[in-house]
């Protein structure tokens, strides 16, 4: 199986939103204050800790619109936060959750048929992997079983 690495939204479009950058509806992101419960940051992917300020936004972690470029709901912390460090190392926020849908992109950004599956958090890791080893697929996208909510791009390293 390929090595891959596990890929954070970029700081510039993180500290844009931070910022009062409007979201993918054109929407000024919503700043709420975590309870400490299940508050996933999408760029150092940890948890928002209780009593900290963060974001809900519309998020399309696409180049541009088209109909495969899926629109969905994220948290970011309000104040910057270091990024997530592109590597193959699991974020050990996903194995506090129990399950992950992975799915394939082609290099046209449109989903590969055949590569979305639902796996436990444990083997997000090989699920990707996986599906990167199938033709045409140039990326993987781990989202939320429950919600289907974007987490994080999975690439080969």
């Amino acid at each position: 199986m390929p090595p891959i690495q596990f890929v954070s939204m970029p700081t510039d479009e993180a500290l844009a939103f931070q910022a009062g950058a409007g979201d993918a509806n054109g929407q000024a992101p919503e700043r709420h204050v975590s309870d400490g419960g299940g508050v996933p940051c999408r760029h150092c992917q940890a948890d928002v800790a209780a009593g900290a300020p963060y974001l809900i936004l519309a998020y399309r972690p696409f180049p541009r619109a088209q109909p495969y470029a899926e629109i969905g709901p994220i948290f970011l912390h309000a104040e910057p936060c270091p990024r997530y460090p592109p590597t193959g190392a699991v974020p050990p926020m996903f194995l506090s959750r129990e399950r992950y849908l992975v799915k394939g992109y082609g290099r046209n950004d449109r989903i590969v048929y055949g590569t979305g599956r639902i796996v436990a958090s444990a083997d997000v890791a090989e699920a990707a992997a996986s599906i990167l080893e199938r033709a045409g697929v140039a990326y993987v996208h781990a989202r939320s079983a429950l919600n289907n909510c974007f987490q994080c791009r999975i690439e080969r390293s």
